[in-house]
């Protein structure tokens, strides 16, 4: 097991390992307690549930399509109906969808309770489980509505992605993918031998989380060092909110890092298109759709990352080294032509 830590804004253990549900155990706080779970780890949740001696509990569909206003009302009105006190502590259980909702929920309730996150994707346990971002999407775009929160503690127990298909394992270690450009270290790009049986998955997994802890901790609510964690995000959820998500995450990250690689080239920064693109070999992901850049300007505008009439953009211009802010948009233009003529 790896132990590490988040000290602030507000200190919580992230573990990782196999495991890891006894240790939630047994480290369970007092107080009464509540499940919400992604029905696809349904066996695993109930198995939490069984040994906490938690009753209450929702199980949903996870998916993007979780993250909405009404799902997040039927939480609400199922934590009141349970009419459980501010003392309370929601369990989170499932991927990154969930963690993200739950978060949101428990940050809403009462006007904000204790969480504790039990991840079981890869992207939750490498990237939204961990720093305290909590939210919903909204129809005119992703994660538009939410809060910081941190959660209680992170358990990220390995055994539930020995269940993943495939893809979806894949899939989210793009976001882990993201963390090595981000600090610049090689070990984290090279994604070749992981599996859910690789016997350095546990280390490669704490790495990427401890490149997110450095930066979540030099800046908690995304007022400068932070936003580098968005190195390719800005055009991925341009692409999940004009394809309705018919795009996944990971594989619209895939193409925002490609997208990001080729406008760090254009504007004199190293090459890392080679490097990105031995991800997207690796990885496989779906068709990237053809959608001219008109259709995708509506959702850019409104991106988080927006200041003033600006959308700041993470460029790399080399490993380790990013620059972040408004970029001419002929530029980006040509840089989204390119990208459909490489991946055509």
């Amino acid at each position: 097991m790896r132990m590490l830590e988040i000290r602030t804004p507000a200190r919580y253990p992230v573990c990782i390992g196999s495991g890891l549900l006894e240790k939630a155990v047994q480290n369970a706080p007092e107080g009464p307690k509540a499940v919400l779970y992604d029905l696809k780890v349904e066996r695993f949740a109930d198995e939490a549930a069984q040994k906490l001696g938690i009753e209450h509990k929702l199980g949903l569909q996870g998916g993007e399509d979780t993250k909405t206003l009404a799902v997040f009302a039927r939480c609400q009105s199922w934590l009141a109906q349970a009419a459980l006190p501010r003392n309370a502590v929601l369990y989170v259980i499932g991927g990154g969808t969930l963690t993200d909702l739950g978060g949101y929920v428990a940050a809403s309730y009462l006007r904000g309770i204790r969480y504790i996150s039990l991840p079981t994707t890869t992207l939750a346990v490498v990237d939204a489980s961990v720093g305290g971002k909590t939210g919903l999407n909204l129809p005119e775009g992703k994660n538009l509505m939410g809060a910081f929160h941190s959660p209680a503690a992170v358990y990220s127990d390995t055994g539930p992605l020995a269940t993943l298909p495939t893809t979806l394992f894949k899939e989210g270690l793009v976001e882990a993918f993201k963390h090595g450009m981000i600090a610049g270290d090689p070990s984290l790009l090279d994604l070749s031998r992981l599996a859910p049986d690789y016997e350095g998955l546990e280390d490669y997994l704490a790495k990427a989380v401890s490149v997110k802890i450095d930066i979540v901790e030099k800046d908690p609510t995304e007022q400068g060092e932070r936003r580098k964690l968005n190195l390719g995000h800005t055009l991925a959820h341009g692409l999940e909110a004009a394809t309705r998500h018919a795009l996944s995450h990971g594989a619209a990250v895939a193409y925002g890092l490609l997208f990001a690689a080729l406008l760090g080239r254009k504007l004199g920064g190293q090459d890392l298109v080679p490097t990105v693109q031995k991800l997207m070999a690796w990885l496989e992901p779906a068709p990237l759709p053809i959608i001219h850049w008109d259709a995708l300007l509506p959702y850019l505008a409104r991106d988080k990352k927006k200041l003033g009439n600006d959308v700041h953009w993470v460029v790399p211009k080399d490993l380790g080294r990013l620059e972040i802010g408004p970029v001419a948009e002929e530029t980006l233009r040509e840089t989204h032509r390119e990208l459909l003529s490489l991946t055509s």
